[in-house]
C-alpha cells in the first residue's frame, strides 16, 4: 500500500567510519508513528536494544510537562531499513550536504538509543497537546542488518556514565533542595571550603570533609514533613541545625582549623560519612517536629557520643557492616537509631520494629 510514498526529512549529510549518516529534526506529535520498539517477546539476541524500563518513562514524562519552556533532550539515533536517497541542494562541495532525506515508507525504524525518550514524549503529548510542533533531533544511520543495529547499541552505551550524584545537584537548578543544600554550603561556616561538588565519593588524600550529595541527602531528610511556608524558613532551619550539631563535632572542628586532615577524619571517625549526616538529619527530623521550641538543647548529648569507626560495639550492624561504611536505608535507620538512644529520644513505631529485628539477629548471631 506505501510502494512509490515517501517520508522527506530536511536533513545534513555527514560521513563517520566510511559510512554515511544524516541528521534531521522530527515534529514531537510524529515520533510514535514512524519509530517502533522491537516487539518486546523477541528474544534478546534477536533483539537491536534493551526492553524498555517502564518504571523510568512517567518520570520523564513529568520532566517535559512540568519543563515546557526548558526542558532538553538530546537526539534520538534510528536504523532505517529501507532503500534510503539523498537529494543534495547544492552540488558545492560544503553546502551539498544539506538536502531532503528521502525514506520509502514502508522502511522499518529502529531505535538504536532513545527509546525512553521517544516513550515519555508520547505521553507527554498525551497531557500537553501544544508541544507536538516541537522538534527533537533524529540521527538516521542505513541499517546493515542486526548485527550491526546491535554492535550500535553497544557502542553508543559503551561509555555512557552517569554523572556523580553532587554534579547532578551542583548543576540542578529546579529542585528545591538542591538549591537549599547548594545554599547551605555557601552561607554556613561549617561547610565552607570542606564540601567536595562534584564527586560523590572522596579518595583518602582529599581535604574535603563532605560531599555535596551527602549534605542534599541529609537536608531532604531534615525537612521532610515539616510544616514550613516558605523555602527561606527551610534554609534557616538547616543553617540553624547543622551549625548546632558542629558545635558538637570535635573533629570537625579540628578539620576546619588545620589540626588534623579531613582524610584521618574519614578514615578514624565515622561521622563525616553520609549514612551518619543522614541519622542526624531523621534525628534532627524528629526533634523539629515534636520539640520546635527547644530542640536544640536536645543534641547536647552528640558530644558524649564516640564516633570512632573502632567503636565496632556501638557501629558494626548500623553504619557498618564488616568495618565498611554502608549508605543502605536500613543502616540509615538503625544509625539514627543508636543516636536516638544515646539522645534519649523515644523511637518511632517503624524505628522501634527495625531495632527488635536487628536486636534478634544480634543475639542470634552470638
Amino acid at each position: 500500500m506505501s510502494e512509490g510514498f515517501e517520508i522527506v526529512f530536511p536533513a545534513i549529510r555527514g560521513i563517520q567510519a566510511g559510512r554515511e549518516y544524516y541528521v534531521s529534526m522530527c515534529p514531537l506529535r510524529l515520533l510514535p508513528r514512524l519509530f517502533v520498539f522491537n516487539e518486546e517477546e523477541i528474544l534478546p539476541e534477536m533483539r537491536a536494544q534493551r526492553q524498555l524500563n517502564r518504571s523510568r518513562i512517567p518520570e520523564m514524562a513529568r520532566y517535559i510537562t512540568e519543563n515546557p519552556n526548558d526542558y532538553v533532550f538530546s537526539a534520538i539515533t534510528v536504523s532505517v531499513d529501507g532503500q534510503v536517497e539523498f537529494e543534495r541542494l547544492s552540488s558545492d562541495e560544503e553546502t551539498g550536504r544539506i538536502g531532503m532525506l528521502h525514506i520509502p515508507m514502508d522502511s522499518r525504524f529502529v531505535i538504536n538509543d532513545g527509546q525512553h525518550r521517544r516513550a515519555a514524549i508520547e505521553i507527554a503529548l498525551r497531557e500537553r497537546p501544544e508541544l507536538s510542533d516541537e522538534t527533537i533531533s533524529v540521527v538516521f544511520f542505513l541499517d546493515i542488518g542486526l548485527e550491526r543495529c546491535q554492535q550500535m547499541f553497544a557502542d553508543l552505551n559503551r561509555y555512557a556514565i552517569r554523572p556523580s550524584k553532587s554534579l547532578g545537584v551542583l548543576y540542578d537548578h529546579r529542585d528545591e533542595t538542591a538549591l537549599l543544600a547548594k545554599g547551605l554550603v555557601l552561607k554556613s561556616k561549617i561547610f565552607r571550603d570542606v564540601v567536595e561538588v562534584e564527586k560523590t565519593t572522596l579518595s583518602p588524600r582529599s581535604r574535603r570533609l563532605f560531599t555535596l550529595s551527602a549534605i542534599y541527602n541529609a537536608t531532604n531528610e531534615l525537612i521532610s514533613g515539616v510544616d514550613l511556608e516558605e523555602p527561606q524558613e527551610a534554609a534557616e532551619l538547616a543553617v540553624k541545625f547543622w551549625e548546632e550539631v558542629a558545635q558538637h563535632m570535635k573533629e570537625w572542628e579540628l578539620v576546619r582549623n588545620g589540626q588534623i586532615t579531613a582524610g584521618e577524619v574519614r578514615q578514624d571517625f565515622i561521622n563525616s560519612h553520609g549514612v551518619v549526616l543522614q541519622a542526624l538529619a531523621r534525628v534532627g527530623n524528629t526533634l523539629v517536629r515534636k520539640h520546635p521550641n527547644d530542640w536544640q538543647k536536645k543534641l547536647k548529648k552528640l558530644s558524649d557520643i564516640d564516633w570512632k569507626r573502632s567503636n565496632a560495639a556501638l557501629w558494626e550492624g548500623r553504619a557498618l557492616l564488616g568495618g565498611r561504611v554502608s549508605k543502605a536505608q536500613q543502616n540509615i535507620i538503625l544509625t539514627a537509631n543508636a543516636i536516638k538512644q544515646k539522645l534519649g529520644i523515644e523511637l518511632s513505631p517503624e524505628e522501634q520494629r527495625v531495632e527488635d529485628a536487628f536486636n534478634r539477629g544480634e543475639h542470634a548471631a552470638a
